[in-house]
């Protein structure tokens, strides 16, 4: 029997992703992927796979998982920590920023993450690719498992894990740069009063409830476009693209966005700020500081930087008195009642 997780609860907002399928926007098909690429990547390597590997992807309530047919590496990266429950019922706990073996019949609970988390398998799952990527497009119904939410009795191939039964890594959490989100000003930046361009770089923005993978709202003054400049003959848009409609409250679009629209664009937010957005819950404020592509460009070779420092970090574990007490309390296990003594 070949290895595979397979799904006991599925959480909300779980979904299996990529680094996205590239190349097909003149087809109409989004980039999708996962919100942070980056954390994907840090937990893809915390299992030893690929970067571009397939994971999952927990917006609101982790799922539990159970190893089947053959032991199981996973890796959780963000702030999403759980606990292993053995095929004998023994308890040990999984802290976010660390990597543990599943063997057959092990189960992993998952808590609530705060922000976005992930969880990577050794050698990625190996769901049916589309277009090049195994990411979930649940609009079109494109990748994961037949393109839709995750639920209990799903099974997700993926390849055995042959090294020590003991294999544990850890390491410090991978953070995004505080501040401003930096911006790239336009495309239709000339569809916007002078007024409107201050008060957007001016002053704070609110994120409001009303979000998804697609895209997300902001609350805060009204952005007033210059007579008939609210609407545009529908181009091309991007994930960090920030259209602003009629009403004069901005919309940023993030992964699973359209390829076209008829709002103006303000601003797009670059690459290596857009992640960070997927963290940060309703209510919560940003502003935003406009750059030029050579300083966004900079921004992403400091990102690379990082994460290749990030990786030289990593580090075996021991037991569980090494995980760093600050991780276990950053860890949200409320949200899947995990004290470790409840019966297996």
């Amino acid at each position: 029997m070949s290895a595979a997780l397979e799904i006991v609860s599925a959480g909300l907002g779980v979904s299996v992703q990529d680094l996205g399928r590239p190349g097909h926007r003149s087809i109409g098909v989004p980039l999708s992927g996962a919100l942070d690429p980056l954390l994907l990547a840090a937990a893809n390597h915390l299992a030893g796979s690929p970067a571009d590997a397939a994971g999952l992807e927990v917006l609101l309530a982790g799922p539990t998982l159970r190893a089947a047919g053959e032991p199981v590496c996973v890796a959780l990266a963000g702030e999403l920590a759980g606990r292993i429950v053995g095929a004998g019922g023994d308890v040990r706990m999984l802290a976010a920023w660390s990597a543990a073996v599943l063997q057959p019949g092990d189960s992993l609970q998952l808590g609530r993450p705060q922000g976005v988390g992930y969880v990577a398998v050794g050698g990625g799952l190996l769901t049916p690719p589309m277009l090049g990527s195994r990411a979930t497009y649940a609009r079109a119904g494109l990748g994961g498992v037949g393109g839709r939410a995750l639920t209990a009795g799903d099974r997700l191939p993926c390849a055995p894990f042959t090294g020590s039964p003991q294999h544990a890594l850890q390491a410090a959490p991978l953070q995004h740069p505080d501040g401003a989100i930096r911006v790239i000003p336009g495309p239709q930046m000339d569809h916007f009063t002078p007024a409107a361009l201050a008060s957007f770089y001016g002053e704070p923005w609110a994120l409001t409830p009303a979000r998804d993978r697609m895209g997300l709202r902001l609350a805060g003054p009204r952005l007033a476009h210059v007579p008939g400049g609210a609407d545009i003959v529908s181009d091309g848009v991007t994930p960090g693209a920030i259209q602003v409609p009629a009403d004069g409250q901005p919309i940023v679009l993030l992964a699973d966005c359209q390829t076209v629209g008829g709002y103006p664009k303000i601003a797009t937010v670059i690459r290596a700020d857009l992640p960070r957005l997927a963290h940060l819950p309703p209510g919560a404020e940003i502003r935003f500081a406009a750059v030029d592509a050579t300083q966004a460009a900079a921004a992403r070779t400091a990102q690379a930087r990082r994460f290749a420092a990030w990786c030289a970090s990593v580090r075996p574990r021991g037991h569980a008195g090494d995980i760093p007490t600050e991780t276990l309390l950053a860890a949200n296990l409320a949200g899947a009642a995990l004290r470790g003594d409840e019966e297996g």
